[in-house]
Formats: structure tokens, C-alpha cells, sequence
């Protein structure tokens, strides 16, 4: 395994070929998402998103949490802020947030978000923008700004959280700020899966190298294709939008062949970028 790191706190490595883990690490704050964690963060992503030997993203936290959400006790730097008045420098602070969820859903690679531990207010945004979520046993998630005196509503939280669970249990989690453990967390479709914490990594891991088998623009456009049937206003609209994607990978590679002749020679294809 290599490992290079992005920052004292958020660290990156090549678990498998083709597959990155970047890591939240910030362990004694439980990985909250201070400012000198986001931003470090955005660089990382910024980075990642054209590594094109990376086909897959794993993010998780060190130690005992995924993110705890905001740093209400040391909440770092926020960059180009000198001079700003109070007003102005609340709004910058956000957007630096707003930019690290916008990232991961814009990134080219899929990430899956292994869910160690606490995913609280800002970090279940974080765990949302995410495109899979696994959780460990030990995960559990808040929507914590309500218990705070403030809006539950922060960081998309609001426009994703519905479309994952549904609008019901959205409303409930984020009008009441209790836990959702990983059970249920699995059984309502916050998590796709959960697992025992000591096989969550293998398990991301293992869905990440799946991934990274198979063709690049066609995972990359299913991708987008899925964030933006979230978003798409009619379906008639988001139709064209998949059509459009499955004639450019149908069109401009030769994918959809190997996938055909791969099946009746009984082995795994070998895709191609290339026409």
C-alpha cells in the first residue's frame, strides 16, 4: 500500500489498483469538519477528480467517526477572508463548505463513503454527497443542526436527504435530530449496506475494484446520468439526458461489443476507452 498524504489531515493512499482511499485525520475531533480539514480536502478532490489512474474513491474517517460535522471549539482558518465584515465572512465560511459537497458529486470517479462512526449534522451531508454509503456497525447519523438551535437544513442536506430515504423519513430525522443507527440507517436506504466494522474497508474496497473494471466513460456518465435524474425537473428532460450519454459510450467506444463477446467466450471483458 502507498500512501501519500494530502495534509495533516486528510490523508491519501492506493489500497488497489485504481482505487483511492482519502481519510479524514482528525481522529481527537472526531474528524469534524473544520476548516483545515475542508479545504486540504477540496485540494485533494481537486486533484483526484483528473488522476486518471484513479477510477474509484473511498473516503472514510480516522478512528471512531466518519465526521462529526462542524468544529464548535476549534474551527481552523478560513482562507481569503482578510478584511471581510462579519456578514460576509459567515457567507465565504459556507461556501468553502458548499464547495467540498459540490466536488464529490462532481468528481468523474464514483465514492463510496465507509461510514465508521458518527456522520453528525455537516458529516451526513458529507456521507450524502457521496454516491454509495456503507456503514459499520458502529456508524450512526444525526441531523444535528435542529438540536443546536438551528435549521436542520445545512450543506444540501435538505435537497439530499429526501431523495434518500424518502420525503416521511427525512422530515422525522431532520425535524426531531435523533440517531439513526446502522441498521436501520440500512433499512430505510440511508446505507446500502452495513457491515461489521472490522470488514468495512475490504467491503468498500472490493465494491471500488468492481467499479474500476469497467468502462470509464460508461461509469462516469451513469454517474452524472443518476445526479442529474435526481435533479431533472421532468423525466421527458432526464430521458434525453440518458440517451444522449448511452449513444456517446455506444457510438465512441467499443464497449458494448467486448461486453457481448466477453459473455459468449465465458470470460471477463477488457474494456477500452478507445474506439
Amino acid at each position: 500500500m502507498t500512501s501519500e498524504s494530502g495534509s495533516e489531515f486528510v490523508v491519501v493512499e492506493r489500497p488497489r489498483p485504481h482505487v483511492a482511499l482519502v481519510t479524514l485525520n482528525r481522529p481527537e475531533r472526531m474528524n469534524s469538519m473544520a476548516f483545515d480539514v475542508m479545504v486540504p480536502l477540496k485540494r485533494v478532490l481537486d486533484e483526484i477528480t483528473y488522476d486518471n489512474d484513479v477510477r474509484a474513491v473511498v473516503l472514510t474517517g480516522a478512528g471512531r467517526g466518519f465526521s462529526s460535522g462542524a468544529d464548535h471549539k476549534s474551527a481552523g482558518s478560513v482562507p481569503h477572508v482578510d478584511g471581510l465584515t462579519r456578514p460576509s465572512f459567515a457567507l465565504r465560511s459556507m461556501e468553502v463548505l458548499d464547495d467540498v459537497i459540490l466536488a464529490l458529486r462532481k468528481l468523474h470517479q464514483p465514492v463510496i463513503a465507509a461510514v465508521n462512526g458518527a456522520a453528525i449534522g455537516g458529516g451526513l451531508c458529507l456521507a450524502l454527497a457521496c454516491d454509495i454509503r456503507v456503514a459499520g456497525a458502529a456508524a450512526y447519523f444525526r441531523a444535528a443542526g435542529i438540536n443546536n438551535g438551528l435549521t436542520a437544513s445545512e450543506l444540501g442536506l435538505s435537497f439530499l436527504l429526501p431523495r434518500a430515504i424518502g420525503t416521511s423519513r427525512a422530515f422525522e430525522v431532520m425535524l426531531t435530530g435523533r440517531d439513526v443507527d446502522a441498521v436501520e440507517a440500512e433499512r430505510i436506504g440511508l446505507v446500502s449496506r452495513q457491515v461489521p466494522d472490522d470488514e468495512l474497508l475490504a467491503t468498500c474496497y472490493d465494491m471500488a475494484e468492481r467499479i474500476a473494471g469497467f468502462s470509464r466513460p460508461g461509469i462516469e456518465l451513469t454517474k452524472r446520468t443518476l445526479w442529474s435524474g435526481l435533479d431533472a425537473v421532468t423525466l421527458e428532460g432526464h430521458m434525453q439526458a440518458e440517451g444522449l450519454g448511452q449513444l456517446y459510450v455506444r457510438l465512441l467506444t467499443r464497449n458494448f461489443e467486448e461486453a457481448v463477446a466477453a459473455r459468449a467466450e465465458q470470460r471477463a471483458p477488457a474494456f477500452s476507452d478507445e474506439k
